[in-house]
């Protein structure tokens, strides 16, 4: 059956991780989505090891369901396809800086008169109009501007980190994602596309202070800002006799459940330090201390059996090799194989979102570079004396 996007045309304009991880959720809910690349591909094919070369492990996993077109957008010639193929597209996507797309000619106004229908979303570093406005942006940068390093600093050993993950990218990728669906909407209501601008930067700083605005909420401030749970030096996994275990002892029932389970009967009574979920946060540092103290005294096994029995959240510290193994995903068949017909068996994960009347779920495998060239020409009208003139001339490349 097909996914919920079923039916929209998309034109991914995107390299890297942000705007392609945009893309592949739109495909997985169902859209037909055009990758179109620069004849050299798209760098992130280079990231990681590959069984052949353009073909590496990243660029596998967030781009599947696409078709690539190879696309020389510095010919007129290119730039021609490209607007051709706008006419009938739903939503154009792209991370090029506004002044590159401006200079080929592919600006929102140029847009917009081949299609005055056409939802035209870029994904910017940062939000156009301030000082910043050209500037190139990576996860990197954005981890550091929207306080991630600093805020790792504060719970670590002084030095400012990036977390290990592209987590930016992705997360400005998933508001992308949000903001393309406002505009469809938008434009099955009133009949028009629209610009979306969807910024890294000041898409993170949502994201981050919306935990750790703190009392800078009100003017004047009541605080310096900071939830102190979340900057607690033991708020970590517990390490037990053999080894870690997450758990997080949040509201009164679980902390009665807990201290029943431990044999601290009395604790939540005689200790206005436990009193209630307020005070408890007043003094995180103490609180979890004491949970850290406790949990070396059982094993991780143990300790998975004995929280799971009273009902209290509770996850063992997976590693890139136990997650494999988990019961629950192995249950849910999150991981499974694909065949790819030029990369062979690949590991996939399952489109975690579930729609019970259009399921989602991309239909094709990542693809080579201009694997679909010569056939989405053909789609938009082109004969084969156009479409060997464009090869011929180097505007299309094919795979």
């Amino acid at each position: 059956m097909p996914g919920p996007l079923a039916g929209i045309r998309v034109l991914d304009l995107t390299t890297v991780l942000v705007g392609p991880y945009c893309t592949q959720i739109l495909a997985e809910m169902g859209a037909e989505v055009t990758k179109v690349e620069a004849p050299e591909g798209d760098v992130v094919r280079l990231i990681g090891p590959g069984r052949h070369p353009g073909m590496g492990c990243m660029y596998l996993t967030i781009n599947r369901g696409k078709r690539s077109l190879a696309l020389d957008l510095k010919r007129p010639e290119g730039r021609a396809v490209l607007l051709r193929l706008a006419a009938t597209a739903d939503v154009l996507v792209t991370n090029i800086r506004p002044q590159a797309m401006a200079r080929l000619g592919l600006g929102y106004a140029a847009l917009r008169e081949a299609n005055p229908r056409i939802v035209y979303a870029s994904v910017l570093g940062y939000a156009q109009g301030g000082p910043y406005a050209p500037r190139p942006a990576y996860d990197d940068l954005m981890q550091g501007g929207a306080l991630v390093a600093s805020l790792n600093a504060r719970v670590g050993n002084g030095e400012p980190r990036y977390v290990p993950l592209a987590m930016v990218d992705r997360i400005t990728g998933l508001a992308a994602v949000g903001a393309i669906n406002a505009a469809l909407v938008h434009r099955e209501r009133h009949g028009e596309g629209q610009q979306v601008e969807i910024p890294m930067f000041e898409t993170m700083l949502t994201f981050v202070l919306g935990d750790h605005l703190g009392g800078r909420v009100f003017d004047p401030a009541l605080d310096a800002g900071g939830y102190g749970r979340l900057l607690s030096p033991d708020r970590k996994p517990y390490r037990t006799s053999d080894g870690h275990v997450c758990t997080m002892i949040y509201n009164d029932r679980q902390w009665r459940s807990f201290c029943a389970a431990v044999g601290w009967p009395d604790l939540v009574s005689t200790d206005p330090r436990f009193a209630s979920h307020a005070t408890r946060t007043t003094h995180i540092d103490a609180v979890l201390a004491m949970l850290s103290a406790e949990f070396v005294k059982r094993s991780t096994a143990e300790w998975l059996t004995l929280l799971a029995a009273a009902d209290l959240p509770v996850t063992p510290v997976h590693s890139l090799e136990s997650i494999f193994e988990d019961p629950h995903l192995l249950a849910t068949e999150f991981f499974t194989t694909e065949e790819h017909p030029t990369e062979g068996p690949l590991t996939r994960m399952a489109v975690p979102t579930r729609f019970s009347a259009s399921p989602a779920g991309e239909r094709i495998p990542a693809p080579r570079l201009g694997e679909h060239s010569a056939e989405i020409l053909v789609e938009a009208g082109y004969g084969a004396a156009e479409i060997a003139a464009l090869l011929e001339g180097g505007a299309v490349r094919a795979a």
